[in-house]
């Protein structure tokens, strides 16, 4: 019973300094996001803090974590559609020096 306990203790400290801990938001993606809601509750603007020439693929988890965070709470369902750039197919954005700056809408009502 008690080494059961030791590695109970051992595995949940082992998880927080790995970002699973329950009071864990941003700290477990490589950059720093925020979330901007339009007057209309279901459309979204996210930032994430991200130079330039980094590439879409390194801050998408960070902008799709703020985007489920919002709509679940929101609107019951984590569903957002996002803006598509038509050239690319993929998730428009615009870049400013320091952020890439991405829209969706929520999808849950």
């Amino acid at each position: 019973m008690r080494i059961s306990l030791v590695l109970a203790a051992i595995a949940l400290t082992g998880c927080n300094s790995f970002g699973i801990g329950p009071d864990d938001t941003e700290r477990s993606f490589a950059y720093k996001s925020s979330i901007a809601v339009g007057d209309n509750k279901e459309d979204i603007t996210i930032s994430v803090a991200a130079p330039v020439g980094v590439p879409l693929e390194t801050v998408r988890e960070s902008v799709r974590y703020q985007a489920t965070r919002h709509c679940l709470k929101t609107f019951g369902d984590s569903d957002a559609d996002w803006m598509i750039d038509p050239a690319s197919g993929d998730w428009a954005f615009t870049r400013t020096p320091d952020a890439m700056i991405f829209r969706a809408q929520c999808q849950g009502r």
